[in-house]
């Protein structure tokens, strides 16, 4: 499929770099159009509480983190695996990236930026590059960080990549990628998706953990 996007939005200019290109043509086939408008606002917004926060990341490797952050969530990882989603996306843009040449280093910052991205309250003291797709997912599921940014920034980019009933529909998404899945949701944000979309869950519980592990005393 060939995608013909605007890269300058609300001042965020994409870098029109061969392999900016080619992650934009193989997410756009591999997503629908919920996880691929919501993954390009990820990087704007990200890219824009960067700038706010006076963070410079390499806009290539966010731009990646980005787009492949919630590919986890599609076919045919959320029928196959038993990790987590983000570990499933970590992998594959990981994967992608070396493929293509990136040094390991920075094929890491990518891993932990989307194995992370659901993580509150560690990426923000990591790179750039890790920080900011967190705060880019943030910003756009949550609302956090949403009244820092300019009505015209945000306009900007929700013009260009629309969100309707976003709300909605990536909770459904976020449901149907880790349904068969569960075991995956323990001590994560997603437990509270299936608590609240899977009448057959059943939440993992740590202290019944720790009090029925073998330790006799």
């Amino acid at each position: 499929m060939t995608t013909s996007l605007t890269n300058n939005i609300a001042g965020i200019v994409l870098p029109d770099t061969a392999l900016v290109r080619e992650v934009t043509e193989y997410i756009r086939d591999v997503e629908d159009d919920l996880l691929f408008h919501h993954s390009r606002r990820v990087f704007y917004f990200g890219a824009l509480q960067g700038l706010r926060r006076g963070l410079q990341p390499d806009l290539e490797l966010l731009y990646v983190g980005a787009m492949f952050h919630d590919i986890g969530l599609t076919e045919p990882y959320r029928s196959t695996s038993q990790l987590r989603f983000e570990v499933d996306g970590a992998n594959a843009a990981r994967d992608f990236l070396l493929r293509h040449g990136v040094e390991e280093a920075a094929a890491q910052k990518v891993w932990l930026g989307i194995a992370l991205h659901t993580t509150p309250g560690i990426p923000e003291f990591l790179d750039p590059e890790i920080a900011l797709v967190t705060a880019g997912v943030e910003t756009d599921v949550l609302g956090i960080g949403r009244d820092d940014l300019t009505e015209q920034d945000l306009d900007a980019v929700t013009t260009v990549h629309p969100r309707p009933d976003f709300k909605n529909r990536i909770l459904h998404a976020f449901t149907e990628g880790v349904r068969q899945r569960p075991g995956s949701t323990f001590g994560t944000v997603n437990a509270d998706v299936l608590a609240h979309f899977d009448d057959t869950f059943v939440r993992g519980d740590f202290v019944d953990v720790i009090l029925a592990n073998g330790w006799p005393e």
